[in-house]
């Protein structure tokens, strides 16, 4: 079917800061790569203001911006509202969407608490609409080929995990206090180690009980850039967790948002009986696995192909890499298929809500100092 004979659905996108451009870049270039049932029509975006929501709006290509994000939600030109708004506006916006039928693309974390994303999640499922949660690292085909390597046995018997998400950007005492350090915020827990908590999911299944340290490494930061006054930090910049499985694989978690020399260490290691496979984002189109015995043992690095689906539709020889927005891409892809068709995504807003409680569950260990089993 030619781009043209296909129906339309229009975006509603609110907010256009990173994240923001990031979504508008991936409705944009998803059509020239994948064949998708619905064409993305860039129709509404919403931001602070009217000034700001034109100006944006024109940068990035779509047919109107309002400063009402009300209004683009209760629009008859949007059929997905994508969220990327502050975490404490995303039950508000989401529940608003769900209530006039639109399909919702959200940010990570899916809300500031348990409780307010299973709002969120129970509106959604009462309602039937689609719903995404933007942990796109999941669709690194990288980490697809690790999951069926693990579920195919061809490591052995699951005997461990350790995950670990650390990055540099909180590491100067001198950073001042923004969204990321206000308690709604969640720290970096919250902030980075949603997505480590998401990978171990993905990979391994539910997690049933933490144990955790979350640790406060600077304990005042500026009010703003470049200000002598300070006030206190009441997050985490580092929680070290461990995790039991479901399965009954035990593990460890780190989150770090302080963590000097480290850019993007979304990392993962499995091991089994058989063999291991491990993983980090900062060389995100090489996996390593380890196979063999004796004098054979040892890591040989695979590289990304297009024998790793879907790689093949943005390059058709290996060896020349994706990259993050190319991840975005594809878990618009999903988006539209599951718009068009009343199909699922992976994360929905459920799998979103677990995550959340994961994170809660390791802030209560830490207070506790104690173990916690997670609420089903």
């Amino acid at each position: 079917m030619s781009e043209n004979t296909k129906s339309s659905v229009g975006i509603g996108l609110i907010g256009s800061g990173f994240m923001g451009r990031c979504h508008a870049n991936a409705f944009a270039s998803v059509g020239g790569l994948f064949d998708l049932p619905v064409r993305p029509v860039r129709a509404v975006l919403a931001d602070a203001t009217e000034e700001l929501a034109t100006q944006q709006a024109a940068a990035l290509g779509f047919d109107r911006g309002t400063a009402d994000w009300q209004a683009l939600v209760e629009d008859d030109a949007v059929g997905i509202v994508a969220i990327t708004a502050p975490n404490v506006l995303h039950e508000r916006m989401a529940l608003a969407a769900i209530a006039a039928g639109k399909t919702v693309y959200c940010e990570k974390p899916l809300s500031t608490t348990a409780a307010s994303a299973l709002r969120m999640t129970e509106a959604a499922e009462a309602a039937g609409v689609v719903t995404s949660v933007g942990f796109n690292f999941l669709r690194n085909p990288m980490v697809r080929l690790a999951r069926e390597i693990i579920e195919s046995g061809e490591i052995g018997e699951v005997t461990g995990f350790r995950g670990r998400h650390a990055e540099n950007y909180m590491c100067d005492p001198n950073a001042p206090h923004s969204f990321r350090t206000d308690p709604q915020g969640g720290g970096a827990l919250a902030d980075i180690g949603s997505h480590i908590i998401s990978m171990a999911r993905h990979l391994l299944g539910p997690i049933t009980e933490v144990s955790a340290d979350c640790k406060t490494i600077y304990p005042t930061r500026p009010i703003a850039p470049g200000s002598d006054e300070h006030k206190p930090v009441v997050v985490d910049d580092m929680t070290h967790a461990l995790v039991q499985f479901e399965s009954g694989v035990s593990g460890s978690l780190e989150a770090n948002w302080a963590a000097t020399g480290r850019t993007m260490d979304l990392s993962f290691e499995v091991t089994g009986s058989k063999g291991a496979v491990t993983f980090t984002q900062e060389h995100m189109n090489e996996l390593r696995l380890c196979t063999g015995s004796g004098a054979r043992a040892g890591f040989t690095t695979i590289e990304a192909g297009p024998s790793h689906p879907p790689y093949g539709q943005f390059c058709p020889a290996p060896g020349h890499h994706l990259g993050f927005n190319d991840l975005k891409v594809i878990e618009v892809a999903q988006l539209l298929e599951a718009h068009a068709t009343g199909g699922s995504c992976d994360p929905d807003f459920r799998e979103a809500l677990e995550v959340q409680k994961t994170v809660e569950a390791m802030q209560e260990a830490s207070q506790t100092r104690s173990w916690v089993t997670l609420p089903r």
